[in-house]
C-alpha cells in the first residue's frame, strides 16, 4: 500500500523543516542548542542531529533549494527567535506542500 502525501509530510518534510529552523535559531540567532530544542518542543539531543546533519539532512538540502520554501521557513524563525518561543509559530506545512507538489516526490 503506498503512503499518503501527508504520511510522507509527516516522516521527511516536518523532520527538515525543524532541523532548518533549529540550526538557524542555533547559527544565525545565538540561541543554545537547549533553548532551540525548547522553543521546537524536540529534545537537545534531536537539534544537535539536525547541526551536524545527522538527521532530515537529505531532504533538508532539497527544501534549501528552493526560495519560497525557504522564504516560509525563516519567517517562521524569525518569529520564533523575536518571540523566544513564547508564541506559537505553526508551520505551514500545507503552504510548503503547494510549493514542493512538483518539486519534490514522495
Amino acid at each position: 500500500m503506498a503512503k499518503s502525501r501527508c504520511e510522507s509530510v509527516t516522516r521527511y518534510i516536518i523532520p527538515a523543516v525543524r532541523g532548518l529552523i533549529a540550526k538557524s535559531l542555533v547559527e544565525k540567532y545565538g540561541f543554545s542548542q537547549s533553548d532551540a530544542a525548547r522553543m521546537l518542543g524536540i529534545t537537545q539531543a534531536a537539534v544537535s542531529y539536525y547541526i551536524s546533519s545527522k538527521r532530515g539532512s537529505k531532504v533538508s538540502k532539497k527544501l534549501e533549494e528552493n526560495s519560497m520554501v525557504m522564504e516560509i521557513i525563516m519567517s517562521m524563525t524569525k518569529k520564533i527567535a523575536e518571540t523566544k518561543g513564547s508564541e506559537k509559530a505553526d508551520i505551514d506545512l500545507c503552504e510548503i506542500c503547494k510549493i514542493l507538489d512538483d518539486y519534490v516526490n514522495f
